[in-house]
């Protein structure tokens, strides 16, 4: 299944990770939201703790251009050192629904949120970002 991608910190444009894995690997980026979910701030990063009734993360819903679909998807999950079935996971990719901001359609996308236990951790002692958005948080 080749879904989009939603990249909410370090993927998202002007941040680090941006250009060393999307630049030319895609065809389109548009603004997106994911509901029911939380975002803390990690070590330089961001996570995302489903939370239902939480609130709204900001980001971007990433198309991947088919040539380069599995490419992408080793290196994002080998950055987000996620391994399927993995319970030292520090992230689950997960597939959701995420709203396109420009036009209100949802779509079904692959999201890389809090694995379980950093989930416990960082609701009983994270640092959550008001307002669900990575690029506001300074």
């Amino acid at each position: 299944m080749r879904l989009p991608f939603f990249v909410y910190g370090t993927l998202r444009p002007g941040e680090p990770n941006h250009d060393l894995f999307l630049r030319g690997r895609t065809c389109s980026e548009e603004p997106g939201r994911l509901s029911g979910a939380a975002l803390y701030d990690g070590p330089g990063y961001p996570y995302v703790v489903e939370e239902p009734g939480a609130g709204v993360v900001y980001g971007e819903v990433v198309t991947a251009r088919p040539e380069e679909y599995g490419e992408l998807l080793t290196a994002l999950d080998r950055l987000e050192e996620y391994v399927p079935g993995d319970p030292r996971n520090l992230y689950e990719r997960v597939e959701r629904e995420v709203t396109c901001v420009a036009d209100g359609g949802v779509v079904r996308a692959w999201v890389y949120v809090a694995a379980p236990a950093v989930a416990a951790r960082l609701r009983a002692r994270g640092k959550r970002i008001e307002g669900g958005d990575w690029l506001t948080r300074r």
